[in-house]
């Protein structure tokens, strides 16, 4: 409920802004503040083909850009499926080539290529897996955009949608006996995403909500990770200093999960949500701008409390187009 709560009030505030009589402001300022956030293409409960953890999926001061990102997610959870079973820690790692590139003046194409190395305590020792995770390509869409100078508000509406392409390695194995079904490569699906998002800014003040679907299919074991919905908002504000410009951020980020499903049946304790703080910052100069993002939860409900989120943070590096 308290998600819930949190969500509509963000739609409403946002609403009320929107209702202002303008329809304009200057290309220069979206771009340099367009930030399509909160992609979570292919990232379930505990990081299994990750791919940004709803950390953001794109660069706040620049909206075209090639770069690379590291990010880390921890979590804690039972090394079995029985109420007496011990807690472990499981550490999910992402290095990440990502990218925004205009496709025309209101269609863009994002791509991410990720390598995880993912490593867990369990008691019979530590377990590490590491290779290519799944590939996921985005194209998005400009509904609507401010175009005149003179405008109080700026708006930009986009829509859109996506694929992962099973490129990582799904092993059946890893899934034997533990709560975390999520310590893999990749899911070894085909999976596909629809987007949504929205900004409104006064001058350098900034908030951005969106919404995503993630539709998840079977793989060829027969085993297909819950759908998934994720929303988000965030504050951001433009510190410009002519040649540096810096962004800080603080907001919320939501994901929901269905339970997975393997021979077309519900297993147990595999849904669940989560909700988190998040906070960081951008700083740009010229060509080059580097990230720093942190999450933290706020509320969690994860396998049926038999998995715990404990935090996320990222940096990354990026070259402006």
């Amino acid at each position: 409920m308290k998600n819930k709560i949190i969500v509509v009030f963000l739609f409403a505030f946002q609403c009320a802004v929107a209702n202002v009589e303008v329809d304009s402001v200057s290309n220069f300022a979206f771009q340099k503040m367009e930030f399509f956030t909160d992609f979570d293409f292919d990232c379930d409960a505990c990081g299994c083909s990750a791919s940004g953890g709803s950390m953001g999926y794109s660069s706040m001061l620049n909206s075209n850009f090639v770069g690379l990102r590291y990010f880390k997610q921890s979590y804690t959870s039972k090394d079995g499926i029985f109420a007496n079973s011990p807690w472990i820690d499981e550490n999910f790692n992402t290095l990440q080539i990502w990218s925004k590139i205009p496709l025309g003046k209101k269609v863009q194409l994002s791509a991410l290529i990720p390598y995880h190395f993912h490593d867990r305590a369990l008691t019979a020792g530590t377990e590490s897996i590491k290779g290519l995770g799944d590939a996921s390509v985005i194209v998005s869409y400009s509904i609507y955009k401010t175009q005149k100078e003179e405008a109080l508000f700026v708006h930009d509406l986009q829509l859109g949608g996506g694929i992962k392409i099973p490129t990582g390695k799904f092993e059946e194995a890893n899934n034997a006996g533990t709560v975390n079904q999520s310590f893999q490569l990749g899911t070894g699906s085909w999976d596909y995403l629809l987007v949504g998002e929205y900004v409104v800014k006064k001058e350098s003040l900034g908030l951005n909500t969106m919404l995503n679907y993630n539709f998840k299919t079977k793989n060829q074991k027969n085993y297909q990770f819950g759908n998934q919905f994720n929303y988000g908002s965030t504050l951001f504000y433009l510190l410009d200093y002519n040649a540096l410009k810096i962004v800080p951020q603080i907001g919320v980020a939501g994901e929901v999960f269905e339970s997975n499903k393997q021979y077309g049946e519900k297993l147990a304790n595999t849904s669940g949500d989560v909700l988190f703080s998040k906070f960081g910052v951008e700083v740009g100069k010229e060509k080059l701008s580097i990230g720093i993002n942190a999450m933290l939860p706020i509320s969690q409900n994860l396998s049926n409390g038999n998995m715990e989120a404990n935090y996320r943070w990222s940096i990354n590096l990026n070259y402006v187009l």
